[in-house]
C-alpha cells in the first residue's frame, strides 16, 4: 500500500510537471515611454496594457508574462530594451511605441530576431519590416483624410503646418498634402520643431504671416500643445486642428484654453458612450474602461491605453488559433503567432475592427476614426 501511494505521488508530480511544462508562458515585452517628452503618450500606452492583463490573464491556457522597459522618449533605448527583450528575456511578442521613431527601432530588433512585433503607433509600411510587423494604430492618411473633410466644411481655403522634425511630423506633413488637393485646399508652409523644444515663436510667427485659414498640428502628446499656446498668445484667431496624436489628458490640461475648439480625429473609444449603440466598437470600448478602472483605480480618459489593450486583444486572437501548435518560448511558437496575427480577420477592438494580411502593416478601415472637438476641456463626437 505504501509503495502505491508513493508511486501515485510521483506519478502525480510527473504529471504536474510535464503540464507546467507543456503550458508554458507566453512572454510579452512592452518598450514604453514612462520618462521623458513621450511620457505623457509612453505612461497611459502602459495602463492600458495592465488593464488588458487584467481582463485576459490567461490565452489558450497560458499564463502572461508581461515585462515593460522604458526607453525615455529615446529611439537608441527602445531598440536597446528590445534587444534585452529578445535576447534575455526571450520574449515571444514586441510591442511598442510611444511615438514613430521608437517604433522604427523596436521593429528593426524583431525583424532581425524574428519576432512578431505589434505596433501601437502608426509607421509606414516602408519604414517596417511588413511580415513581422502589424500596428494596431490608425495611419495618418486615414485620419488627416477626415479632418481635410472637415476643413472643406468649414470652408477653409488655406492651411499652415507646425509639426514634429522626426518621422511622425513627416507623417502628417504627407497625409496633410495628399489630401487637401481634391479638397481645393492649399498648405502654404511646412514648420518643424523639436519634441523637446521649449519654444516655436519663430516657426508661428512665420506662419501667422502667411494669413492662413486654418492651422494644424502634426505633434503629439504635451508637446504637441506648443504650437497652439502661441498661437493663442499671438493672438491667433482662424481655425486649429490636430491629429489623434494630441488626445490625451495631458494635452488638454497643457493646453488649457489655448486648444479649446480644436477639431482632431481620433478611435472611437474616446467618445464610446456617445456612439450609438450599432456601432461594432461599443461593446468592446465599455468593457476596457471597465478593465481600465479595475486596474488602475481611475477612469481612461486618453485614447493611448486603448491601443496597447487592442494590442493584447490581437494576441489574444491569434495566439488561440495557435493552440497547441507549437509552445511559447520557441522560433516555431513565435514564426505560428506571426503567421496567426497576419491572418487576423473582423476582430472587434477598442479603436476599430483589425484585418490584418501578410503585405501590410495596417489593419483598421474608416470604423476606427471619428471627428471630435475640444468643448470646455472635454472631446465631443462631431460628426
Amino acid at each position: 500500500m505504501k509503495t502505491f501511494i508513493r508511486f501515485a505521488a510521483s506519478t502525480a508530480i510527473a504529471a504536474a510537471v510535464a503540464s507546467s511544462a507543456w503550458a508554458a508562458d507566453i512572454k510579452v515585452g512592452l518598450v514604453t515611454s514612462l520618462s521623458g517628452p513621450g511620457s505623457s503618450i509612453g505612461v497611459p500606452y502602459d495602463k492600458g496594457m495592465r488593464a488588458a492583463q487584467a481582463y485576459k490573464p490567461e490565452i489558450a491556457g497560458h499564463k502572461v508574462q508581461l515585462i515593460v522597459l522604458d526607453d525615455a522618449s529615446d529611439p537608441t533605448a527602445a531598440g536597446r530594451n528590445a534587444r534585452k527583450l529578445v535576447g534575455e528575456d526571450k520574449v515571444d511578442v514586441l510591442v511598442g511605441a510611444a511615438g514613430v521613431p521608437m517604433l522604427i527601432a523596436i521593429g528593426q530588433v524583431g525583424r532581425e530576431s524574428k519576432t512578431p512585433t505589434i505596433g501601437i503607433a502608426p509607421i509606414a509600411p516602408d519604414a517596417a519590416d511588413v511580415p513581422w510587423m502589424v500596428t494596431v494604430a490608425q495611419t495618418p492618411q486615414l485620419m488627416i483624410d477626415a479632418v481635410v473633410e472637415r476643413m472643406k466644411r468649414d470652408n477653409v481655403k488655406t492651411v499652415g503646418y507646425i509639426g514634429f522634425s522626426d518621422a511622425w511630423g513627416d507623417l502628417v506633413y504627407n497625409a496633410l498634402t495628399k489630401a487637401v488637393g481634391p479638397a481645393g485646399i492649399k498648405v502654404v508652409n511646412n514648420e518643424r520643431y523639436a519634441r523637446a523644444d521649449s519654444s516655436v515663436m519663430g516657426q508661428v510667427l512665420k506662419t501667422m504671416s502667411l494669413n492662413p485659414d486654418a492651422v494644424m498640428g502634426g505633434g503629439s502628446g504635451t508637446p504637441g500643445a506648443l504650437p497652439y499656446l502661441t498661437l493663442a498668445e499671438r493672438g491667433y484667431r482662424g481655425h486649429i486642428y490636430g491629429s489623434h496624436a494630441l488626445i490625451n489628458p495631458d494635452f488638454v490640461r497643457v493646453g488649457g484654453a489655448a486648444v479649446e475648439g480644436l477639431v482632431a480625429p481620433t478611435g472611437p473609444v474616446v467618445v464610446a458612450e456617445q456612439l450609438p449603440d450599432s456601432y461594432p466598437t461599443k461593446k468592446i470600448a465599455l468593457a476596457f474602461r471597465a478593465a481600465y478602472q479595475k486596474a488602475n483605480g481611475a477612469a481612461a480618459n486618453d485614447a493611448f491605453s486603448a491601443y496597447s489593450f487592442d494590442a493584447w486583444l490581437v494576441l489574444a486572437d491569434a495566439a488561440t488559433r495557435v493552440g497547441a501548435k507549437a509552445q511559447p518560448g520557441t522560433p516555431e511558437y513565435r514564426e505560428a503567432l506571426r503567421a496567426a496575427i497576419k491572418s487576423t480577420k473582423e476582430l472587434v477592438g477598442t479603436h476599430g475592427v483589425y484585418n490584418f494580411k501578410e503585405n501590410d502593416v495596417n489593419g483598421v478601415d474608416t470604423r476606427a476614426r471619428v471627428i471630435v472637438k475640444l468643448e470646455k476641456g472635454a472631446w465631443k463626437l462631431s460628426p
